[in-house]
Order: structure tokens, then sequence, then C-alpha cells
């Protein structure tokens, strides 16, 4: 046991550690930095310490409209917009402009084509070899 002390010294205070000037200083340092900080941000939101709660009486909103029925009001729509489609009638009759029913003007485009459309290109020929 006695040459384990001889090779293991005894703990004690290291003189070269930190000091309580460091350690102060730094705690200044910190306090600095953020009283710096405080005051850059006062600076760049000056109006943040304004009060912005609300006053009484609350303003009134409109109470949400919401759907009884989604899938009637679907179904409705949806006859709507198909009674639109399967129908002439005009969208604007001072300028001349109708619609047609979808089927004819599909009819119409696939016999006509599209007035100023590009045609298409011609088919590539084989060359003889």
């Amino acid at each position: 046991m006695a040459d384990a002390d001889k090779i293991i010294p005894t703990a004690r205070f290291e003189p070269k550690d930190i000091g309580d000037g460091f350690i102060w200083s730094a705690v200044a340092l910190s306090l600095g930095v953020l009283i710096a900080l405080a005051l850059l941000v006062y600076w760049l939101y000056p109006s943040s310490t304004l009060d912005r709660t609300l006053k009484l009486p609350l303003p009134a909103f409109p109470a949400p409209q919401l759907q009884t029925s989604p899938a009637a009001e679907w179904r409705g729509f949806h006859a709507e917009e198909m009674q639109r489609l399967n129908s002439s009638g005009w969208i604007d009759k001072a300028h001349g402009v109708a619609h047609i029913p979808i089927a004819d003007a599909m009819r119409e485009i696939a016999r006509d084509g599209i007035q100023d459309w590009p045609s298409p290109a011609p088919p590539p020929t084989k060359i003889p070899p």
C-alpha cells in the first residue's frame, strides 16, 4: 500500500487554473453583450412595446356558412353544370358570343379543325434502300 501512495500524488489545488478575475470579466462581458442585444432589438423594433390589445366590445364577425348537405349540393351543382354544357345560349348578346352544346362543339372541331391552328406535320416518308 505504501508503494501506491508514492506513485499517485494526492489531489490538491492548482494555482494555474482560471482565476476569479477571469470569471468576473466573463460575467461582465456576458451581461454587456446581453444589454447590447436588448438595445439592438429595441432599436430595430421600436413599436414592439405598444399595447395592441383589442378594445371592448370585440368586433363581430359573421358566422360561417356551413353546408348542411354537401352531397345534395354537389348533385345540384353537377346538374346545373351538365345542363349548361348540354344547352345553347348567349354569353354576351351585345357582342354576338354564344355557347353551344359540348357534343356539337366537339363534332365541329373534329370536322373543321380550329382556325389558325398549326396543321400536323406530314408523316415521314421511307427512303427506298
